[in-house]
């Protein structure tokens, strides 16, 4: 199971990104954790300066912006 954290400051795009990706995962029967975190010290702990942003498995993989559904469906597949 992959653990995904979308950081940002819970924001409309972030909680967009978070539905997102849990839809996606869905459709494709990927099995995820998403979460999502708030904390500027936890956000800027992984280098983030701008959200949404997206970390999966601890390796951040976006930032800056709403990922596309493209995007998600390859983190998703990847070693699935």
């Amino acid at each position: 199971m992959k653990q995904i954290k979308v950081l940002g400051s819970g924001c409309t795009k972030c909680v967009k990104t978070a539905e997102l990706i849990e839809k996606i995962a869905s459709e494709i029967n990927a099995s995820v954790n998403v979460s999502k975190e708030t904390s500027p010290e936890t956000i800027m702990s992984y280098g983030v300066m701008s959200t949404p942003a997206v970390v999966i498995d601890e390796q951040l993989v976006h930032s800056g912006s709403m990922p596309h559904s493209a995007q998600i469906k390859e983190w998703l597949q990847e070693q699935s």
